[in-house]
């Protein structure tokens, strides 16, 4: 899913080089076209959002947009809810609220922000957690570099872009990423497969359920309801699906590293769909979150 998968994978499991990896420069190439499809349907679903949230509102646009996707993954997956332990329903009970929580917010946040500068603050999320794991070290330059990053992309030669519950509401989405990160690994160590991700995304759709319905009111038509599911479709289950292919063709640092385009991605999703124009300073925001999210992911393969 994105880079919520650089440090966790797609099913939760450690990155690390899979047996049997292709190493040939078709395969690299194939995994790295595969990430790019993946990061551009992630932000280009993001942009494309705006019809839904404004006739569903947030809460309703990500609650439809999660029932969505846990709905289409439990018919793949076909979890075997009954079999499951307390521990393992703790697990993805939390893993999901979280989910709910860290949507909700991102959706709110990119109502209110540019598309650019709500994925940068966004991203502050599991660059955190790449950098604080090895303690108070050198490291900690990158997210320096990266809240510098954010500063150039928050002002557009005349001005600060966006408001403060925009920004707050990055803010909770960035930490509901670094907890996410977190939980991932411990579900996808009590899950085989695909089956944690299904259950989260269940409970993510429930917990999501009555702030949904609140702000929808049970008003549908089906034309919307069709372009939700569009949407659910493009994040987060395809982007899933060309993870999970492309980490068995390049090596997990490789695979981190070319996420990092991901605010990159972002700022011309948010320009061409959007029209969200960028002036040369926001432009080297983005080069400098990027760069510190590549330099974080980087350094800390090498540890």
């Amino acid at each position: 899913m994105d880079i919520k998968t650089i440090e966790t994978g797609t099913d939760g499991a450690a990155l690390m080089p899979q047996p049997g990896m292709a190493s040939s420069s078709g395969g690299l190439a194939a995994g790295v076209a595969m990430c790019l499809m993946s990061m551009s349907s992630i932000q280009f679903g993001a942009a494309l959002s705006s019809p839904a949230i404004a006739t569903y509102g947030v809460a309703g646009a990500t609650w439809l947009r999660l029932a969505f996707a846990a709905i289409i993954l439990a018919v793949v997956v076909r979890p075997s809810l009954l079999r499951y332990s307390g521990a393992q329903w703790r697990a993805t009970l939390l893993l999901g609220t979280t989910t709910a929580a860290m949507t909700l917010c991102f959706f709110a946040a990119i109502q209110r922000l540019p598309l650019g500068l709500a994925i940068a603050i966004d991203f502050l999320g599991p660059l955190s957690v790449a950098v604080f794991g090895y303690g108070l070290t050198w490291r900690l330059l990158w997210p320096l570099i990266a809240a510098a990053g954010i500063l150039f992309l928050a002002h557009d030669g005349e001005g600060w872009v966006g408001n403060l519950p925009g920004v707050l509401f990055a803010l909770g989405s960035a930490v509901g990423w670094a907890v996410y990160i977190l939980l991932t690994k411990k579900v996808g160590a009590a899950f085989k497969g695909l089956e944690g991700l299904s259950m989260s995304l269940i409970v993510a759709g429930l917990v999501a359920t009555p702030f949904g319905l609140a702000e929808t009111g049970g008003a549908f038509t089906l034309k919307g309801l069709a372009e939700v599911l569009g949407l659910a479709i493009l994040v987060p289950l395809l982007p899933y699906a060309l993870e999970m292919v492309a980490l068995r063709r390049m090596p997990s640092a490789s695979f981190g590293i070319l996420m990092s385009l991901e605010p990159a991605l972002g700022a011309l999703a948010g320009f061409l769909i959007l029209a969200q124009p960028m002036t040369a300073l926001q432009m080297l925001g983005t080069a400098l979150v990027v760069a510190a999210s590549a330099g974080a992911t980087a350094s800390a393969a090498k540890t």
